[in-house]
């Protein structure tokens, strides 16, 4: 890993320096408020600090939120807690908790990028303060681990649950769909443990679980057109290719296909994106697969991609408590529970993206940037997933793309915006974009390069959308839009 050594050795000591603050506040007997994100890497990061925590017979409550706002300053002033851990957020939001909440002790583990200024109440653990990439390097669970091991070396099996958080932040962005940078601590601990196996093979959704023909159909990264989402189709393209779905009357999952079937559907499917001009879509056919030694077979936990997507379905879904529960430990009623609120999930995806492409004016093309305008119909919640599909298959893929969905009785628009790292290799940062946007139109936004999002007052939508379409272009032309 090419960090900076000396930059490496700050970072380490930061979250020496943040294990400190949270032991010294449990010693006596503390209460603690931890406000988590509600994406896979946010419930994730909540699993593991809760975890810790119990361990350490702490008094602690959990809230998984989308943002922070007045109801989040409103709790923390009226529990009057004795310590407030941010995980997975809490960066972009500096100020308002400098102006609102300066009396309270507060931890940070967040890898976004920061918005404001620290004040002294404020232990912050970020990558960027270090010139260490948050959005590819480290997630926030991933720091969060990494503080529960300094606070007791027996948290490194909660290694596999940062793995999760990272892949499900999408962080598998060196070769082959490999964690790498920080990360890959963090997969060596897990493998060292022997918690976790890593092996190059078919990338899909369900190769642990699903039938072969349901794991094409429900894969996303990559979507392939005319496969993705289509049962009938995929069976009849397994069948083109002469690869039976069934060992006699059981179904077969990628995980039991032969080497020779693996090279022959991988060969097939990359020929068939070649034929649809996805040209870029192709690497990510085959990647390092996450295996998750200690869980069973034929669920979705022994998969950390699969893992990822039922943590988010949670969140998204508003049942975050569950995903909790299972970073925790729970492998009974919550994890059954979470089953059933994944397959709602995925139901409520494909409904969508039905509802964007049925109308032409759903998804609009700018100068520079493709909008998805999701109306009321769109969860709030659910947008940035919709999003995350939709920008990897678009018809300028170059082009990144924003999309709303309304929150009419807070006034608001959540905004989600993705590119891909083409894009950002020109210039192009997502999150500075939508910090400066967000600022102009009285909200408030911020995020990643690749990835980032925005909350800003409904009435303010086209103006918002035209600002980001104006700086995108700026950031292309080399030009600095400022923060």
């Amino acid at each position: 890993m090419a960090f900076d050594e000396d930059k490496f050795e700050a970072f380490i000591n930061s979250i020496e320096y943040a294990a400190k603050t949270i032991l010294n506040v449990i010693k006596n007997d503390g209460f603690v408020h931890i406000f988590s994100h509600l994406d896979a890497d946010g419930v994730a990061a909540a699993g593991i600090i809760g975890k810790t925590l119990f361990r350490l017979d702490a008094r602690f409550r959990i809230r998984i939120t989308q943002w922070i706002d007045e109801k989040i300053v409103g709790d923390i002033i009226s529990d009057k807690p004795d310590l407030v851990i941010f995980t997975d957020f809490g960066s972009g939001y500096l100020n308002t908790l400098s102006e609102n909440v300066s009396n309270f002790k507060i931890v940070i583990l967040d890898h976004h990028q920061i918005s404001g200024d620290e004040t002294a109440n404020v232990v912050q653990v970020n990558p960027h303060s270090y010139n260490i990439d948050g959005a590819k390097d480290i997630s926030g669970s991933g720091i969060t681990y990494f503080v529960a091991k300094a606070i007791d070396k027996m948290n490194v099996d909660l290694s596999p649950i940062a793995i999760v958080g990272a892949l499900g932040d999408l962080q598998d962005k060196y070769d082959q769909r490999k964690l790498g940078g920080l990360n890959e601590k963090i997969v060596e601990d897990a493998v060292s443990a022997g918690l976790l196996t890593v092996e190059k093979d078919l990338v899909f959704f369900g190769r642990e679980t699903r039938p072969i023909h349901k794991a094409l159909a429900l894969t996303t990264n990559p979507f392939i057109p005319g496969i993705s989402g289509e049962e009938d189709k995929s069976l009849a393209f397994l069948a083109s290719l002469d690869i039976k779905p069934k060992h006699g009357e059981k179904w077969r999952a990628l995980r039991d296909l032969s080497e020779e079937e693996k090279r022959k559907l991988c060969s097939a499917l990359a020929d068939y994106l070649l034929s649809k001009g996805l040209h870029y879509k192709v690497s990510h056919l085959i990647g390092h697969v996450y295996t998750l030694k200690n869980e069973e077979d034929w669920t979705p936990l022994r998969d950390a991609r699969e893992f990822a997507v039922l943590l988010n379905a949670t969140g998204r879904m508003n049942r975050p408590s569950l995903g909790v529960s299972i970073c925790m430990g729970d492998r009974k009623a919550a994890l059954e529970e979470a089953e059933k609120v994944l397959a709602e999930y995925r139901r409520t995806i494909n409904k969508y993206l039905g509802w964007v492409m049925e109308k032409t004016e759903r998804m609009k093309e700018l100068e520079n940037i493709y909008v998805v305008c999701g109306e009321d119909f769109i969860d709030d919640k659910i947008i940035g997933a919709v999003s995350s599909i939709l920008s990897t298959n678009l018809p300028n893929p170059e082009k990144p793309l924003i999309a709303y969905a309304q929150v009419t009785e807070e006034g608001l628009a959540k905004v989600s915006a993705r590119t891909i790292d083409v894009v950002t290799c020109k210039g192009v940062n997502l999150g500075e974009i939508m910090q400066v946007a967000a600022e102009k139109c009285q909200g408030n936004g911020g995020g990643h390069n690749v990835a980032a999002g925005a909350q800003i007052p409904l009435e303010q939508i086209e103006n918002f959308l035209g600002i980001v379409n104006d700086l995108v272009g700026k950031q292309l032309k080399g030009e600095n839009v400022g923060s």
